[in-house]
C-alpha cells in the first residue's frame, strides 16, 4: 500500500489530541467542509474507505486483489476485509494524534469492531509502538439540517459546464437565470440532483447510518451539531462537542 503519510506531524493546537472522529451527517448538511477544517486545524487526515479501496487495489496489495477479485464475482465483500484495509491505514504516521473517519465504520459490525480495536491492542505502528490516538475511542458528531432544507441545497444545485462554479437557485442564484455569471453558458443541473435520487441516498443514508448513531449515543459518545447556522458557527460547535466528549473521558 502506498504510503500517503505526513514526514512529519503537524504540531497539536493548543495540546488537543482529537483522537478518532466520527462526522455523520446526510447528503447536503456539509460535512465535507466541516472535515477540511479540521483536517487543517488539527494537522491530521480524513480516512476514507473509499479511497483506501481505491489506493490498495492500484497498489495491488493482497488486501486489494481480493477485494477486487470478489466484486467481479458479485461477492458480498465482508466487513473483516474492509476492517484489515482500516487497520493498516490507521497505522500510519499521520494518524498517530487523530484522524477523521469518512464512510466508516457504515454497519454497526465495522463499529463494534474498532471500538474492540481501539480498547484492545489499538493500531501499532511501523515501530511497533501504539499511537497517542491508538487508544482513544471513537467520538461521533452528527450534523444536521433539515429535510426540507437539504432537499433545496440539492434540487437547487446549478453548475457552469466550463467555469465549474456553483450556485444555488434558491440561495445564491446567478444574476441571469440559468445562465453561468463567469462566462454565460448554460447552467447544469447534475443528474442525481433530483428530489426523486434525494429521497433515496436520505433512506439509504437513514438505513445505514441509524444502528451506528445508536450504538455511539449509548456509549454516551455522540453529539448533535445544527448544520443550518453559518459555516465558522457549526466548525465551533463541533470542536467544543468534540474537546466536551473527550474531556468527560470518553
Amino acid at each position: 500500500m502506498a504510503e500517503h503519510v505526513l514526514n512529519q506531524t503537524p504540531a497539536p493546537v493548543d495540546g488537543f489530541i482529537p483522537g478518532p472522529v466520527l462526522l455523520l451527517g446526510a447528503p447536503g448538511v456539509g460535512k465535507g467542509t466541516q472535515a477540511q477544517i479540521l483536517m487543517d486545524l488539527w494537522g491530521i487526515p480524513q480516512i476514507s474507505t473509499g479511497d483506501i479501496i481505491r489506493e490498495n487495489i492500484k497498489q495491488k496489495t493482497p488486501v486489494g486483489l481480493e477485494f477486487q477479485d470478489l466484486v467481479a464475482q458479485g461477492i458480498f465483500v465482508p466487513d473483516e476485509l474492509v476492517n484489515r484495509m482500516v487497520a493498516l491505514r490507521l497505522s500510519q504516521p499521520d494518524a498517530a494524534r487523530g484522524y477523521i473517519l469518512d464512510g466508516f465504520p457504515r454497519t454497526l459490525g465495522q463499529a463494534q469492531w474498532l471500538d474492540a480495536q481501539l480498547a484492545g491492542d489499538g493500531f501499532p505502528g511501523q515501530n511497533g509502538e501504539v499511537t497517542p490516538a491508538g487508544r482513544l475511542p471513537v467520538v461521533a458528531v452528527s450534523i444536521e439540517v433539515r429535510y426540507d432544507e437539504l432537499l433545496r441545497r440539492i434540487t437547487g444545485r446549478r453548475t457552469g459546464p466550463v467555469s465549474k462554479r456553483i450556485y444555488n437557485i434558491y440561495t445564491n442564484p446567478p444574476q441571469v437565470e440559468g445562465v453561468d455569471d463567469v462566462d454565460g453558458q448554460p447552467l447544469v443541473q447534475r443528474p442525481d440532483d433530483t428530489e426523486e435520487v434525494f429521497a433515496e441516498r436520505m433512506r439509504q443514508f437513514a438505513d445505514l447510518t441509524a444502528p451506528v448513531i445508536e450504538h455511539y449515543r449509548a456509549r454516551g459518545r455522540f453529539e448533535v451539531v445544527d448544520g443550518e447556522q453559518p459555516v465558522e458557527v457549526v466548525t465551533e460547535r463541533i470542536v467544543a462537542a468534540l474537546k466536551r466528549l473527550r474531556r468527560e473521558g470518553m
